[in-house]
Order: C-alpha cells, then sequence, then structure tokens
C-alpha cells in the first residue's frame, strides 16, 4: 500500500510539479489547478479512515508522501492539510474542501486572531488555528494577508466576526509539534534531492579536463552533504513514528532538530559545489535550497528542539536508550 500511494504521488508531482509550475506559484499564480490533480487523487484524505473516504493510512505510512513533498519543492501545504482534515474528522467537524494551513495565533484586544507568518498562507485556503485551548478552523479568504519573506507565506489577520463564526475542535491541536514533525520530513526530502542533484552535477561538470567530482575536495564536500542527507532521513522517520495522529513529542525534537540543522550544511555545501550557477533564478538548485533554509524555522528551529529534547533527556536518562532502541528498530 505505501508502495502504490507514494509510485502515485510520485508520478503525479512529476507530471504537474514541475520546477517551471513552481516558479509561477512563487511569482504568484493561481495554485488551483496543481491542488486539484493532487486532491482529486485522494491524496489529502490519506490520513482518513476508509470509513469516511480516506485511504486509512497511519501517520508513520505518510512519511514517504511527504519525502515527496519535499523533493518537489511542492508549493502548497498538501502534509499540513492531510493533518488538518484528520483531526477535524476526529473532532466531528465538517472538512472543508481545499488546502488547509497550520498555525499558532493569538487573540487581538478586539477578538480578532492574529498569526504570524504561516508557511503555505500565501496559498492556502484555510488554516486550523491554534489559540489558547481552541483549534480554529479560519477562512483565509476573510483574512488580512502580509507578505512574508517567503513567497508562499503570509502572516494572517482574522477579524473579530470571522473567529466568532469559525468551526471549533476542542482542546490543542499541539500545531508546533504536528509542523515540525511534518517539516522535519520535508526537508529531509529536499536535502536528499539537493544531493542527488549535486552528485550528478559533479560527475558531469568537467574542469581541468575531467569531472570536477573526481577532486577529492569535491568528493569531501559531497561526503559531508551525503551524510546530513541520509541522517535527516533517518531522524525524520523516527519523527513520524506515532499512534494515531499525535506523534511523540521527543521523537519529533530530534527529528526536527537534526533536519534543521542538516538543513544549513546541505544548503551551503551544495551551493560551494555549484559555484555562481547555484544562485541564479534560472538554475533549479535554489527552489530546493530556499526551502531547506525557509522550512528549517517552521516550527521550531534546532535551537528549540535541543532544548526540549535536553530537558527530556535530563528529566529521564533512561530516554537516552530508548532512543537508541528507536534508531535500531528504523534501520
Amino acid at each position: 500500500m505505501d508502495d502504490l500511494f507514494t509510485d502515485a504521488l510520485g508520478r503525479l508531482l512529476a507530471d504537474h510539479c514541475t520546477p517551471q509550475v513552481v516558479r509561477e506559484i512563487e511569482a504568484g499564480a493561481s495554485a488551483e489547478a496543481l491542488w486539484k490533480a493532487i486532491d482529486d487523487a485522494g491524496f489529502a484524505d490519506a490520513l482518513l479512515p476508509e470509513a469516511e473516504g480516506g485511504a486509512g493510512l497511519a501517520l508513520a505510512d505518510a512519511f514517504p508522501l511527504l519525502l515527496l513533498c519535499g523533493r518537489h519543492a511542492l508549493p502548497l501545504p498538501l502534509g499540513e492539510t492531510m493533518l488538518a482534515r484528520a483531526l477535524l474528522a476526529a473532532g466531528g467537524v465538517a472538512r472543508p474542501a481545499g488546502s488547509i494551513a497550520l498555525a499558532e495565533g493569538k487573540r487581538a484586544a478586539d477578538g480578532g486572531v492574529a498569526c504570524g507568518p504561516v508557511s503555505g498562507g500565501r496559498v492556502a485556503e484555510r488554516a486550523l488555528v491554534s489559540v489558547g485551548d481552541r483549534c480554529l478552523l479560519l477562512d483565509a479568504k476573510l483574512a488580512r494577508r502580509r507578505p512574508a519573506t517567503f513567497p508562499l507565506d503570509a502572516a494572517l489577520d482574522w477579524p473579530a466576526d470571522a473567529v466568532a463564526a469559525a468551526p471549533q475542535l476542542h482542546g490543542s491541536c499541539e500545531v508546533r509539534l504536528l509542523l515540525a514533525c511534518i517539516y522535519a520530513a520535508q526537508l529531509a526530502g529536499a536535502s536528499m534531492h539537493v544531493f542527488e542533484g549535486t552528485l550528478r552535477y559533479a560527475n558531469e561538470r568537467v574542469q581541468f579536463g575531467r569531472p570536477i567530482g573526481k577532486f577529492q575536495a569535491i568528493q569531501h564536500q559531497l561526503a559531508v552533504i551525503a551524510e546530513h542527507a541520509f541522517a535527516a532521513r533517518m531522524a525524520a522517520q523516527i519523527g513520524c513514528q506515532a499512534e494515531g495522529l499525535s506523534p511523540d513529542r521527543l521523537r519529533v525534537a530530534v527529528a526536527k532538530a537534526r533536519t534543521s540543522e542538516a538543513a544549513l550544511e546541505v544548503a551551503a555545501a551544495s551551493h560551494s559545489i555549484h559555484g555562481a550557477i547555484g544562485f541564479t533564478e534560472a538554475f533549479d538548485l535554489q527552489l530546493h535550497t530556499r526551502r531547506l533554509h525557509a522550512w528549517r524555522r517552521v516550527g521550531g528551529s534546532e535551537s528549540h528542539w535541543h532544548d526540549v529534547a535536553g530537558e527530556a533527556l535530563v528529566a529521564r536518562p533512561a530516554l537516552a536508550l530508548e532512543s537508541i532502541r528507536a534508531v535500531t528498530d528504523i534501520s
């Protein structure tokens, strides 16, 4: 089942999420056609039970799909939508059509809700926003969107009347934890794509009569990229191991810390090997390395999750042994 879903999404993204499409959506073109292709194929409902029209996948089963989102620099919040729809269904809230971002928000003095930069906030049709002990499903069309640094992100502010009318889930959705889990996997996918592309470039680019990949200095940089990319993939897979829809906090801490850490190293080394051409708009490398930098901070950067993991291990030293066993089980 995992292979069927992974192969199907891989083919769909290869056909519909080309680098040119990604560039156009980043530049402001509509993402409706791409989202329709993904949604019509059922991937947004992958975590829903089969009785409710979904595929009945567990979060661990969705890991390869999230990897593909990173590999293809998907400019839509598919992972967030999969989890949001499953959470809404579990809470008895009717799930809407369209893509759904995940965000943490704050109540404004006038009763509205304000969110800082939301990943995918510019292209998402709705947002599931954690505010105190509630999660609100808010229509993005009713929000005031403010541009963020990354072109697909936006800060979102909703007026009080939109907040009052929004469907609610009682209890915290642990949005930061879910985002960290999703983006650890997407960072791993993007890192693997950058590694494979850089290795290919090094074997094709000829300098001084031979491929630059034959030079020891380049081989060392490729080894560094490979080390971080494969470690990131292993950590992200551990982070997605979960019972139900809520991943384990310590495993996610390790996953997001390691993948965010790897993102900096992979991006730096790959651009060093490519030289100036890697930074150009026409070259595809920057589509992924910009995401490595942007996604590194979504759901908390490595420093935040290092603190979470450190506090847990200090409080319960036996967790270190459990973590080693988790790595052994995955490998």
